[in-house]
C-alpha cells in the first residue's frame, strides 16, 4: 500500500474517477495540500467527505503577499480541524519570486511559529533558496514538530544539511526524469527512514506519463524508481514510506 505525501487534489479534474484509480493502484492514503485559505477550506471539505484524505493549511511562497492578521488568524483556525495534519506548503520560491525576500520570510516564518504552536509538521517548498532556508530553519529550530522537504530536487549533500535539522526528503516525478541522476542520487543514499513519496498532482508527472496531468495513482512510478536506485523491491519503499508518511502526520 502506499500514500502520496502531497496531492493538490482540489485542482483536479474529474476527481472521482482520480480516486478510483488511486484506490485501485493500491494507494491508501493521500495528504491533500492547500495553498492559501479558500483551497484549505475546500480541501478541509473534501477530507470530510473521504477518511483517507487528509488536509493542510497555510499560504504558499506564491500567496506570500496575502500574509497579515486575517489570514494569520484564518491557518491558526483551520489547524485546529481533526483532518489538518500539517501547516503549509509555505516557504521560498526565489525562482518565480512572486513576493519580495522579506515577504516571503516573513510569511514562512509566522507558519513555523503556528507549526510549532499547534505540534504541526511543515510541509516546505524550497526554491532556489536553500541558503536562506537552512539559516531559518537553523534559527527557528523545529526539532519538536519538525516537517518535510517536499518535492526535492537538489542533492545529496544539500539533503544531508536537512537531514540533520530532522526534517524529512520526499521524492516526486521528478525522480524518474532522464536528466535527474544527481536527484536519483541522493534517493539512493538519504535513509530509508527519512524518506517520503508524493505526486504534486496535478503537477510534474512522473514517467511515463510525464506532460501529462499528475494524479495519485502515478505515485506507484515514484515508489519503482526509487526501488530500482537502492536495490530494493517495490514493497519495501511502499512500506517503509508508508510508515514514515504516518508517522510524520500522525495518521
Amino acid at each position: 500500500m502506499l500514500i502520496d505525501s502531497h496531492a493538490h487534489l482540489v485542482s483536479l479534474e474529474n476527481l472521482p474517477e482520480v480516486l478510483q484509480r488511486a484506490e485501485e493502484n493500491n494507494v491508501e492514503k493521500i495528504v491533500s495540500i492547500s495553498s492559501d485559505l479558500p483551497s484549505t477550506e475546500a480541501t478541509i471539505s473534501l477530507a470530510d467527505e473521504y477518511d483517507y484524505i487528509f488536509a493542510t493549511t497555510g499560504l504558499h511562497p506564491h500567496s506570500a503577499k496575502e500574509m497579515c492578521e486575517e489570514a494569520l488568524l484564518g491557518i491558526d483556525r483551520f489547524a485546529e480541524n481533526d483532518k489538518v495534519v500539517a501547516i503549509g506548503e509555505t516557504g521560498l520560491d526565489y525562482f518565480y519570486m512572486n513576493s519580495e525576500k522579506e515577504i516571503q520570510i516573513n510569511s514562512f516564518t509566522e507558519q513555523i511559529r503556528l507549526g510549532k504552536e499547534h505540534e504541526l509538521p511543515v510541509i516546505i517548498h524550497v526554491r532556489d533558496a536553500d541558503q536562506d532556508m537552512l539559516e531559518i530553519l537553523k534559527k527557528e529550530s523545529m526539532a519538536d514538530a519538525p516537517g518535510v522537504i517536499h518535492c526535492f530536487t537538489g542533492d545529496f549533500d544539500t539533503a544531508k544539511k536537512y537531514l540533520d535539522l530532522g526534517f524529512y526528503i520526499s521524492f516526486s516525478g521528478i525522480v524518474t526524469f532522464k536528466r535527474s541522476e544527481e536527484l536519483r542520487e541522493a534517493a539512493k543514499n538519504i535513509p530509508l527512514n527519512k524518506m517520503l513519496i508524493e505526486t504534486d498532482s496535478p503537477y510534474l508527472a512522473p514517467v511515463p506519463h510525464r506532460g501529462k496531468p499528475n494524479e495519485p495513482s502515478y505515485v506507484k512510478y515514484v515508489a519503482e524508481t526509487i526501488a530500482e536506485v537502492r536495490g530494493m523491491s517495490f514493497e519495501e519503499i511502499a512500506q517503509a514510506t508508508k510508515s514514515n508518511a504516518e508517522k510524520l502526520f500522525r495518521i
